[in-house]
């Protein structure tokens, strides 16, 4: 009975998370300094998709819409949705409901990249930031999965327990070398922090066209491959009996959610709590059957993260990092309901 109803609201929760993320992303278009009529945010879309004429319209409304609000929207859909998909899928893959990028050191890892290219860029080194930034995030984000690898390679299946050992090992050292970067930018360590506590404040169109195929090809990934995430759960060796190849799918998916993650912490910085929280509320709604649960991830933790960066950039008298807001909202809701399953005698996974 109970899976029966877990059945249906993870079919009806699909279109209905579709609704409202599209009548959010309307709703946070026409907040702001600018105010914009939810009707002019559809038509300057149309406008824009369909290379439509525009009349009636403040070009300056306009600009806004287009050149501001959207892109950062779209960053905001799109990062959430790449950090939800990537907690669901390391939750599968480790058995721990509390598992995220961070346990494996991978969002530490892309952000010692992408603070060593601004520190290196305040002793003068040249480097355009719209690149620079992105692939260094990217390259320590990678760099930390392959050592994270090497140091688990001693079990040859490639346990739940040495990867969560080794990525707590790697995160340990890269948060004293995230550190150490502070202490070198000196007066500008400002730069540092605020980029650390996340932000979309600079997204742009380039952002997107950059996170828009591997957030697609990501999440497909994950859902071709939500079957065997299924069946790892029961166990390696009942996972391996049963055709599951648990060591290439582990490869597999820790590669692709670490370029997800990478590209993410690259565009919005360090975003706490949205691949924690997402997958572990849908698993209760929905059920844990993976093939539901990662589509449901990217829609549930981009409606969050948008949600949060319009509190942040429309609400708020001061424009807080997002980074902060969304660990201030998600720790003590994430708290009370650890207990809460605590008590009911659940591990929550």
């Amino acid at each position: 009975m109970l899976k029966t109803l877990k059945l249906n609201r993870g079919m009806l929760l699909f279109p209905l998370l579709v609704l409202v993320l599209v009548a959010l992303v309307a709703i946070s278009a026409t907040m702001g300094f600018l105010q914009v009529e939810v009707g002019d945010v559809f038509t300057i879309i149309a406008a824009k998709l369909f290379n439509l004429p525009l009349s009636g319209i403040d070009p300056v409304a306009t600009t806004v819409v287009t050149d501001v609000r959207l892109p950062r929207i779209a960053a905001a859909v799109l990062v959430g949705g790449m950090l939800g998909v990537s907690g669901a899928v390391f939750q599968a893959i480790l058995l721990n409901p509390l598992a995220d990028s961070y346990t494996l050191g991978i969002s530490t890892g892309a952000a010692f990249g992408a603070a060593l290219v601004i520190v290196l860029q305040i002793f003068g080194l040249a480097l355009p930031p719209a690149v620079s930034v992105p692939v260094f995030a990217f390259a320590g984000g990678i760099g930390t999965l392959l050592l994270v690898l090497y140091l688990a390679s001693g079990d040859r299946r490639l346990s739940s327990t040495s990867l969560i050992l080794a990525g707590v090992i790697v995160a340990a050292i890269l948060s004293a070398a995230i550190g150490f970067l502070k202490f070198l930018a000196d007066e500008q360590v400002g730069i540092i922090i605020f980029w650390l506590m996340g932000s979309l404040s600079g997204a742009s169109w380039h952002n997107i066209l950059l996170l828009t195929p591997f957030a697609l090809l990501g999440t497909v990934l994950a859902f071709f491959y939500g079957r065997d995430l299924n069946i790892m759960a029961t166990g390696d060796r009942t996972a391996t009996s049963l055709g599951v190849n648990t060591v290439r799918l582990r490869m597999v998916l820790l590669a692709g959610c670490t370029l997800m993650t990478a590209l993410s912490v690259s565009v919005a910085g360090i975003i706490g709590f949205v691949g924690l929280i997402v997958p572990h509320m849908l698993r209760h709604l929905a059920g844990p059957d993976n093939r539901r649960l990662i589509p449901l991830s990217f829609f549930s933790g981009g409606i969050l993260l948008l949600v949060a960066d319009t509190l942040t950039r429309a609400v708020l008298p001061a424009e807080v990092p997002i980074g902060v807001l969304t660990a201030l909202l998600g720790g003590p809701f994430f708290c009370i309901l650890f207990k809460r399953r605590q008590r009911e005698g659940s591990s929550g996974f």
